[in-house]
């Protein structure tokens, strides 16, 4: 196995206003696959092409939002190794059983990051009850639904002292930074992007003075095409588009920016170059974040950085 330490982000829990009208969008919009409801009312989905028991998990709540992503890392004995170092990083951690609140899932712990969002790690997870097929598979085992997302790819997150989360995630975890965009001082930065394998990122956080927000999470396409076909998609759906059909220059992923029916950004996203430890970061001065972010029109908006739930 070449991948070492963090494997990948791994899942998502989210707040929703509205339960049904968000199994209703995330199931026959997007394309997930229902997974189960939990003891407490919370539903569960996967992507078609992931392997995992659930990487989406909603929670009807007065607010919309994050409650929490977890990361997968490569064992149970890196696990309690990252559990120590985290520990003496200086953050709150705190172990979560087995099978608890997120039916499937080995043991995991909870971490309390600098910007305000809550992390957890974990080592081991069930294989979903309907995964891709292992023996002579088919290209999918029941055609896709909706604009047919094959799984959770990544999220950006908001909040202050993203340089100690950074820090964190790269000294600890071991994440790599693939890309940084400077703020306006040309000293700071004002987002980096992180990830612990070969995609583009796993996560980006951005500094930001409201503590715990999430800009986006993002499902994987497979081609500029799904995309196309996506905000065909959205369209037909009356779902409100942010930004795209569109092209970033920062990962160079090809992308759609839309809200969910509770206001929670979704992204999808297709290409992107790969990520090897050794390739050097690239970096984006201030003044030329729009090409980064919206590399066809290159002109930044307001509510694209300040929309955040």
């Amino acid at each position: 196995m070449a991948i070492k330490g963090v494997l990948r982000a791994g899942f998502i829990q989210m707040r929703v206003l509205n339960l049904d009208e968000a199994v209703q969008y995330y199931r026959d919009v997007m394309g997930l696959d229902y997974v189960d409801k939990t003891a407490d009312g919370r539903v569960m989905f996967k992507g078609y092409d992931e392997f995992d028991h659930h990487s989406l998990t909603l929670r009807e709540a007065a607010e919309p939002g994050l409650d929490y992503m977890g990361f997968k890392v490569e064992s149970a004995e890196i696990l309690e190794e990252y559990a120590k170092q985290t520990a003496e990083f200086g953050l709150k951690i705190e172990a979560v059983p087995a099978q608890s609140d997120q039916p499937g899932f080995g043991k995991r712990y909870a971490v309390d990051l600098p910007t305000g969002h809550r992390i957890d790690l974990y080592s081991e997870v069930e294989l979903a009850a309907d995964h891709p097929e292992l023996t002579n598979p088919n290209i999918w085992q029941h055609e896709p639904k909706g604009i047919g997302v094959t799984g959770f790819d990544h999220a950006l997150l908001f909040g202050p002292n993203a340089k100690d989360t950074v820090r964190y995630f790269t000294d600890v975890l071991g994440l790599s930074i693939v890309e940084i965009a400077k703020a306006p001082d040309g000293e700071n930065n004002l987002c980096v992007w992180l990830t612990g394998n070969n995609k583009a990122h796993d996560v980006a956080v951005l500094e930001f003075p409201e503590p715990g927000k999430i800009h986006h999470f993002a499902f994987k396409l497979e081609s500029w095409n799904d995309i196309g076909r996506a905000a065909d998609l959205m369209s037909i759906n009356n779902i409100k588009i942010d930004a795209g059909p569109m092209r970033h220059g920062v990962t160079r992923g090809q992308t759609i920016y839309f809200f969910d029916p509770s206001g929670n950004r979704n992204e999808v996203y297709a290409g992107g170059y790969a990520h090897f430890p050794d390739m050097p970061v690239r970096v984006w001065d201030f003044d030329h974040v729009g090409k980064g972010i919206f590399y066809y029109s290159r002109t930044l908006n307001d509510a694209f950085l300040t929309v955040v739930t």
